[in-house]
């Protein structure tokens, strides 16, 4: 039993890598491949290689990643990096020519805005379940983190110059209508694998500078109950000590928490900030992935 839910997590991964896999071979298959919008990376380039020479895209994906893998199992973490890299890039090229065989080549519309959009917004799923799987998808994936690590470059940087530049030979073989909305495709996926990586929810943070911290703290764990962080802080102009209250809150409290700070300290301080994500008590439980 103990073994069991010792591997739990990593079944859990694996399971998230494979139906993000899938779903970005379906992407591919059903709404990318027809609309010859070639969004970048590994796959990108074997879709220009298959316009030429028909070789299987699936088949080119896996090849191509072979070099890729070798540097990743170099720079980014040895066999931990490696395992679930290959278990992804052979699950999504696998599904690649698989599909070939069950979905018709002129997928599901030829309409290139619906196909960019509903391209973008399936694989941006799929990358993202592999992200929290703690995968990867290979292809530029690899080289963006290499070159993140290697040169200090930023990783949407690393991304752009990367897909970019299949973007750019793209635009030579395909036409550069096909070009641009592949960048808009590129662009959507990313969001949506965001998304899906971190959450949507929008949380807000709010620190507080007021003169009656106790009483101010007192309402919001009362009439609001969330948690309270009093910290220790000083005036630059007039070197007192002040007290600075931090708390975290949702976006439709924000409102019961100006008007609870307004009713005891018209004069406050308040600075309100937005973060993506609040794990612990109060919101959602801090788990691994």
């Amino acid at each position: 039993m103990k073994y069991f839910k010792k591997m739990l997590p990593t079944l859990r991964d694996y399971l998230l890598i494979l139906a993000g896999a899938i779903l970005q071979a379906i992407s591919l298959r059903v709404f990318l491949i027809p609309a010859k919008l070639a969004s970048g990376g590994v796959t990108g380039l074997s879709m220009l290689l298959n316009h030429f020479t028909g070789w299987p895209i699936g088949t080119m994906v896996l090849i191509g990643n072979i070099p890729l893998f070798l540097l990743g199992w170099r720079f980014l973490g040895g066999k931990r990096f490696a395992i679930k890299t290959a278990f992804a890039v052979i699950t999504f090229a696998l599904f690649v020519d698989i599909l070939v065989l069950i979905i018709p080549v002129q997928g599901l519309t030829d309409d290139i805005v619906l196909n960019a959009l509903y391209g973008a917004v399936v694989s941006g799923i799929g990358y993202g379940l592999v992200y929290r799987g703690q995968g990867t998808s290979g292809g530029s994936d690899i080289l963006a983190r290499i070159l993140n690590n290697w040169r200090n470059i930023s990783m949407s940087q690393s991304y752009l110059m990367v897909d970019g530049l299949v973007i750019i030979l793209a635009g030579f073989v395909f036409g550069p209508k096909q070009a641009l909305y592949a960048l808009i495709t590129l662009y959507v996926s990313g969001i949506v694998a965001e998304t899906v990586m971190e959450g949507s929810s929008v949380i807000r943070t709010a620190m507080i500078i007021t003169s009656k911290p106790e009483e101010v703290s007192g309402q919001i764990m009362e009439n609001m109950s969330r948690g309270v962080t009093m910290l220790t802080g000083k005036g630059a102009y007039t070197g007192e000590a002040r007290a600075i209250l931090y708390c975290v809150v949702i976006r439709s409290e924000v409102a019961q928490l100006k008007s609870i700070i307004h009713e005891i300290d018209a004069q406050a301080f308040m600075v309100i900030g937005q973060a993506h994500e609040a794990l612990g008590e109060g919101f959602k439980p801090l788990t691994r992935g």
